[in-house]
């Protein structure tokens, strides 16, 4: 008996010495903090210091919180997960000379950015760069000073995806017609579709305010800008360029002001690109809007396009409202 007794023993602390499963480790919901540390679990008691370090501990599907004011670092995503700040001060990513945000996730994962601040300091690439994935949200996020070629938000995915952008802050990034607030690039051919809008956004002081290019693929992209600023960028407010027989882009601008930028207002370049506005003030622009090399630039009769500096422009066609 003391035998059988002393190999139980035994036995229930070699099952205890055993490695943990990593997935089984692995926590829905994981926290991080401006106190906190990689080392730590990432619960609520005992947080951890950066999104790099807290997503290796998250479950795909999973959230991480941020449970106080910090600096968080730059992460990658390469699956599905929702990184939130509810309000507790700034959550932070200070992307110095890199992107803040990849996003390489599988073709069904779904990312979601909630309450963030994403700041270049004049040196950093892109703010976030989406590249795999079925989708991207971000919300209620201020994305700042990526000053080089590249973008606020990149969104550059190889499939069918969706971008959604409401109540955020993107300004000083870009240069001219290299870089921007928004970028939208169709890298994907055939039936792939992209479909983004994006909802109460400040673009201001950028490169480009918003641009879609549909020269990468041949699929299509849809997209809506509505109840948005576009103003005081260097470059043009929203800009869709495609040459013949590339990705279709169809925009619809609504209830969106686009003002004082140093390019175009609105600018269609090329057939496959196709832009309607409605319930929209386009002035202060150089020029107002522009539809050139067989693009289209459709007006309702609901516009306020005037009081731009060198012309007011005319669209290809005006519709009556339905």
């Amino acid at each position: 008996m003391r035998t059988l007794s002393l190999l139980a023993i035994v036995s229930s602390v070699g099952f205890a010495l055993l490695p943990a499963d990593p997935a089984q480790a692995q926590a829905t919901r994981t926290w991080v903090s401006g106190v906190g540390d990689d080392v730590n679990p990432c619960s609520r008691t005992a947080p951890c210091k950066t999104f790099a370090g807290a997503i290796s501990k998250t479950a795909a599907g999973g959230e991480i919180s941020v449970l106080d004011p910090g600096g968080f670092g730059a992460v990658t995503i390469t699956k599905s997960i929702s990184i939130t700040n509810d309000g507790v001060g700034e959550a932070g990513i200070l992307a110095a000379g890199t992107n803040g945000v990849v996003i390489n996730a599988g073709p069904n994962d779904l990312v979601s950015l909630r309450g963030l601040v994403i700041d270049g300091a004049g040196t950093g690439i892109n703010g976030i760069r989406f590249l795999t994935g079925v989708g991207l949200n971000v919300q209620n996020c201020v994305i700042k000073n990526f000053s080089g070629a590249g973008s606020g938000i990149q969104f550059v995915p190889t499939g069918v995806s969706r971008l959604s952008v409401s109540d955020t802050v993107i300004s000083g990034n870009g240069i001219g017609s290299t870089g921007g607030g928004v970028f939208v690039g169709a890298q994907s051919a055939g039936a792939n579709t992209i479909r983004a809008s994006l909802s109460r956004v400040q673009l201001q002081m950028n490169g480009f305010g918003v641009k879609v290019d549909g020269s990468g693929g041949t699929g299509a992209v849809y997209m809506t800008v509505s109840d948005t600023v576009v103003s005081a960028n260097s470059g043009n407010g929203l800009w869709a360029v495609a040459p013949q027989g590339a990705s279709i882009s169809r925009i619809i601008v609504d209830r969106t002001s686009l003002v004082n930028n140093a390019g175009t207002g609105i600018l269609s370049d090329g057939a496959p690109s196709a832009v309607l506005v409605n319930n929209s003030v386009v002035t202060g622009n150089t020029t107002g809007i522009s539809f050139v090399n067989g693009g289209s630039l459709s007006s309702y009769k609901t516009n306020a396009i005037l009081f731009n500096i060198g012309s007011d422009g005319v669209p290809s066609g005006t519709l009556s409202p339905q």
